[in-house]
Parts: structure tokens; sequence; C-alpha cells
């Protein structure tokens, strides 16, 4: 009787350097007790120097694997088609310098931005406006605006992107954070049909 593998990999997957890759590492594995156990430790990859940072592994390796070993075994395959394997060094401790460097540039980039729209949109001139409105006197610096606008700049960019230092507010991701995400979307698209050696082949080819 025929037994059924099902198989969905992963979209990611971390490693250490000259890791050997397992297929429950790259998978989501059910399949019948008997074979369960020899299919998870089957090892699809065996990291190197060469492989960088970044290893595709594509499904029809894994079917191609499974079958050579289990004949009587139907693969059936759920979900992505490749698995991406990041290889993970060991990272540099952080220099004070540098860091100082990108706090002192980050920040006073953001306040010139800030200042630079206010006064493309004549902010300051706004607020003369409002104040002589609701107070009937006219005042070149008017704090009474200009200290409370000031304070909710900042606690709106809070909310915005919902972080406070590293504290989540809510679980809401913020824009930022989707951004991030389709830009890791669409860089490892990207990957999968560069970096994997099966998505592309010339018709002249004989292999």
């Amino acid at each position: 009787m025929e037994k059924t593998i099902y198989i969905r990999m992963r979209n990611r997957v971390q490693a250490e350097p000259e890791e050997k890759v397992l297929l429950k590492d790259v998978a989501q594995i059910i399949a019948p007790e008997s074979v369960l156990s020899n299919i998870k430790t089957m090892m699809v990859h065996q990291l190197t120097l060469k492989d960088r940072n970044i290893v595709v592994i594509d499904v029809m390796r894994v079917i191609n694997l499974i079958t050579d070993t289990f004949e009587d075994c139907e693969v059936q395959t759920i979900g992505p088609a490749q698995t991406i394997i990041e290889v993970t060094f060991k990272k540099k401790g952080v220099s004070i310098p540098f860091f100082l460097l990108i706090w002192f540039l980050l920040f006073f980039g953001s306040a010139m931005a800030i200042m630079n729209f206010h006064d493309d949109v004549s902010m300051k001139s706004v607020h003369e406006k409002i104040y002589t409105i609701i107070t009937g006197k006219k005042d070149a610096k008017p704090l009474l605006f200009q200290i409370p606008y000031s304070i909710g700049l900042g606690l709106g960019m809070i909310l915005f992107f919902n972080h406070v230092f590293k504290k989540r507010i809510n679980e809401e991701p913020s824009p930022l954070e989707v951004e991030m995400f389709n830009y890791q979307l669409d860089l490892d698209n990207y990957v999968i049909i560069h970096e994997n050696k099966e998505s592309m082949k010339r018709i002249n080819d004989d292999d």
C-alpha cells in the first residue's frame, strides 16, 4: 500500500556556517510513524564557505531525495516551493564612536528635515495667526501654541511608529514594519529567482 508524505517548505531558515541542514529544518512534515523519524533526519544540504550567506532549497530536490529513499511513498507538497537558508555569521560588537556618529547624523538629519518642512509651509506664521485670532494679540513668539505643538509632534511620531524604544505600544504593526516586511518579501522573491539554479534554464542546455 502506498504511503503519503506531506511536505510544507518553510519560507526562511537561519543556520550557522558549515552546518548540516536536515529536512526537518527546512520543512514541516506529516508522514507515517514508520518513516517519519528517518525522513526528518535526512540531510538536505551541507553548508560550506562557498555558499556565502544565502542558499535556496527547491521542493523538487526534496521530493527527489525522499522518493529515492522511500520508493513506495507518495509525496504531496503544500505551501512555498522553496526555502531560503540564511547563513548567520557572528556579529561584531558595536563600536561606541560609530554608534554615536550614526545617532548624531539621524538626530540632526531628522531635525533639519522637520525644520525645513515647517519653513516651507510657513508654520511660524500659522501659529502667529492662530494666536492672534484666539487672543486678539499679536506675538512674534506664540509659545502657547509652539510648545504644545512640539510635544504633540514627538508623541505623534511615537504613536505612528508604535514603539517607545524597544517596547511596542500595541500589537498592530507600524508602517515602518509593514514596509520592511514588503521589502523582505521582494528580496526573497529576487533571491528565489536569481539564486535558485532550478528556476532558470537555457533551452539548448543538454542537462
